[in-house]
């Protein structure tokens, strides 16, 4: 039998020890299905002494992960500490240098750095895995580098932050606004301890970038990836979306087109009944688009201990069988930087705004768009109070520089109150 393979972990928290959990109850299981027993042999933390709800006895302790990395009973360096740069990076990096092949669940490190650290792997034999730093417990990262792999890839879309999901599905189940589910998330331990990477789409953006990076070959380019996070969705933008059969994710859409690389996670409007649209609470879905497969599904728990944790183990299994996958599929020398798109491709958009009550209001709105080569595909009016009529309008297929055009007009009239609200809405 071969000689086992030696974890050092990185970062006890929630997944390291649910990552530990699964080692402690599954060694077994592992051998068989590896073929070689898997071990920890060291970990590292910033407090020894903390409670953490499993035993830690008979693992070698570091104070510094950067030594655990160094370490020569340590054949993978497990990164779990999380933060794009600082101590993660330094000790992801000297254990490639030492030749150690590294998985992580790190979305921020990796959407930041990823081109520098494969290419520093490759050049050493060493290989990056991180199923666990996309969309939790689901399976997308070895779906497109190995199922998917005789496929041209067309398009990567999905709701890939949980905390946002469940957001917005409980803003139109309970008739609550922003404001009171935000809070709810927050005392439900949803949130990150810096909210705006979850409700202003930064984590959900990290893990689209490494998506995208995968699907089309070419080198992670975060800082290209368009973001809006779910802040200005109000409660009439859900209910006046489900009137037109529709859902509002924040949604994010990948694809190459003869434009360049189009990378988007806003908030979208998808039909109600869509796989996506059925989407409730803090589930994430992944959909891949490919010539020979057409559309797959993907659906599971973004996060927590134990899908994150299993994620970190289903590449740690992987390199126990001797499989070895360049970090983004293909060498890291042979990415290519991707043309950026200078504008998305045409959708038809969700129009909400507040029109003065008064004769010719909405004419002036209809010329303002038609000038602007903006077509209505239908259009509704509800009842009104005051002095204001709430309208919205779905537009046939535009552009969104058309849009931005006509929005541009709206505001130099008189008939409308406040800023219009425009949301795409996303073909499936």
């Amino acid at each position: 039998m071969p000689q086992p393979l030696r974890l050092g972990i990185a970062g006890l928290g929630t997944v390291g020890v649910g990552v530990v959990r699964i080692m402690r109850k599954h060694a077994k299981l592992l051998q068989q299905r590896t073929g070689r027993d898997i071990v920890i042999t060291a970990v590292s933390a910033r407090t020894r002494d903390k409670d953490r709800g499993v035993s830690l006895s008979g693992y070698e302790w570091e104070d510094d992960p950067v030594a655990l990395a160094r370490r020569g009973d340590v054949d993978v360096f497990v990164e779990l500490m999380g933060g794009s740069d600082g101590p993660a990076k330094a000790a992801v990096e000297t254990a490639i240098a030492a030749g150690k092949d590294v998985v992580t669940a790190n979305k921020a490190m990796l959407a930041l750095h990823g081109q520098h650290l494969a290419e520093a792997a490759e050049a050493e034999g060493a290989v990056i895995r991180f199923e666990a730093a996309v969309a939790g417990g689901i399976p997308v990262v070895k779906a497109l580098t190995e199922g998917l792999a005789g496929n041209e890839i067309t398009r990567v879309m999905g709701v890939m932050n949980g905390t946002c999901n469940y957001i917005l599905t409980r803003m139109q189940a309970t008739g609550q606004g922003y404001n009171a589910l935000f809070e709810e998330a927050d005392k439900l331990g949803y949130l990150e301890a810096d909210p705006n990477l979850d409700v202003g789409g930064i984590d959900a953006g990290h893990k689209l970038a490494l998506l995208a990076s995968i699907a089309f070959g070419t080198k992670v380019s975060f800082d290209k990836v368009v973001l809006e996070g779910i802040q200005r969705i109000s409660l009439d933008d859900i209910t006046r979306a489900a009137d037109m059969g529709f859902r509002i994710k924040l949604l994010g859409v990948a694809q190459l087109t003869a434009r360049g690389l189009e990378q988007r996670m806003t908030p979208c409007l998808v039909p109600a009944l869509s796989p996506l649209g059925q989407l409730e609470g803090g589930t994430n879905m992944v959909v891949l688009e490919g010539d020979s497969v057409e559309q797959i599904v993907l659906r599971g728990p973004g996060a927590g201990e134990g899908p994150t944790a299993s994620a970190v183990m289903s590449d740690v299994a992987d390199i126990a069988r001797g499989i070895r996958v360049s970090t983004f599929g293909q060498p890291a020398a042979s990415l290519k930087d991707a043309p950026v798109s200078g504008s998305a491709v045409p959708a038809p958009y969700y129009l909400r705004m507040e029109l003065q009550d008064k004769p010719g209001a909405l004419a002036k709105v209809a010329t303002i768009l038609g000038e602007a080569g903006v077509s209505i595909d239908r259009m509704r009016q509800y009842g009104h109070a005051d002095a204001t009529a709430p309208v919205l309008i779905v537009t046939h297929k535009t552009t969104s520089a058309a849009l931005d055009q006509a929005t541009a007009g709206f505001r130099k009239t008189d008939v409308i109150v406040g800023d219009p609200v425009s949301l795409r809405i996303e073909a499936l």
